[in-house]
């Protein structure tokens, strides 16, 4: 287990420069087996040292490229793809261990009400990323290319939209994408309000 002060959501990409001697075996253990490790967030404390509390639902990460620095740091690209639940955590030595299950998504349905709404969030999004990118702030692009279907849609508005991580856990412990897609349109409609009066000023 690997927490950190971000939430990952399935099919985001999430870099991690790895120094800290715990996870540094963390890594080492993946890439000689399984390459997949879970990403949880930190309710209260820091990244470094250990002493944390953590959310209890996260996402499993698969290490898609590694590379060991001289020092013996590692750099390492991954992506997110399953959801889980942590049922109980374990020893802390040498990493953070912890029995998971894995969260089953619900198969993808045709419901034209749930793909007009995912509609929506898409423009919203591109909306939101434009004005932010008018302000000059920090900004995904508005180049936004999101998966067809809803379920996985709303993983990826949720990578891309400006929310904080306490409201990113949120959305990731949402079972159903339709009521995750309702969420992210309300975050985005009260952004967009806000980058709209900025942009008047």
């Amino acid at each position: 287990m690997f927490p950190l002060g971000a939430v990952l959501f399935p099919s985001a990409v999430l870099p991690l420069h790895v120094f800290e001697p715990r996870y540094r075996a963390l890594a080492e253990a993946c890439l000689a087996g399984e390459p997949e490790f879970g990403v949880v967030l930190i309710e209260r404390g820091s990244e470094v040292g250990g002493g944390d509390v953590r959310f209890r639902v996260g996402t499993v990460a698969r290490i898609v490229e590694a590379a060991q620095l001289p020092d013996g740091r590692y750099v390492l690209a991954t992506v997110g793809t399953q959801r889980f639940r942590i049922d109980s955590w374990l020893t802390e030595d040498p990493y953070p261990r912890a029995e998971v299950t894995r969260i089953e998504e619900p198969e993808p349905t045709p419901d034209v009400a749930l793909e007009l709404r995912r509609n929506e969030v898409e423009r919203l999004l591109i909306r939101v990323l434009a004005m932010r990118a008018e302000l000059g702030e920090p900004s995904a692009g508005i180049d936004v290319q999101l998966d067809p279907d809803p379920l996985f849609a709303s993983f990826g508005v949720a990578a891309l939209a400006p929310i904080g991580p306490l409201d990113g856990q949120r959305l990731l412990e949402l079972d159903d994408p339709g009521a995750r897609l309702e969420a992210l349109h309300r975050l985005l409609a009260d952004e967009a309000g806000l980058l709209e009066l900025r942009l008047r000023e």
